[in-house]
């Protein structure tokens, strides 16, 4: 005698059969997708960092409330209602530009 469970997944509709190979197709490209992804966060996360100067000195009596990070150079937004512009290799000083109220 057979098992009655033996003859009902014997003869599974070809839908279910149909809609078990998409899910593991899924699966398979989620996966797949995953290592990808993690793959190219670990090569972004071991690039080289972007080459800053080891310092920036600021002017006398001037305090930095943000600072952006350009191609190039180094923006820095001081509490004086100025942007002092920075070479991003050497860190010195290219431009001063006041901002108006």
């Amino acid at each position: 005698m057979t098992d009655p469970s033996e003859t009902e997944i014997q003869q599974e509709p070809p839908q279910i059969r149909f809609l078990r190979r998409l899910v593991t197709t899924l699966t398979v490209v989620m996966i797949g997708g995953l290592v990808v992804i993690i793959s190219l966060l670990v090569i972004r996360l071991q690039a080289d960092d972007a080459p800053l100067p080891s310092e920036i000195a600021l002017p006398p009596g001037v305090k930095a409330e943000a600072v952006t990070l350009g191609r190039g150079w180094i923006a820095v937004v001081s509490g004086d209602d100025r942007i002092l512009i920075y070479d991003r290799e050497t860190g010195a000083l290219r431009q001063t530009v006041r901002i108006n109220k």
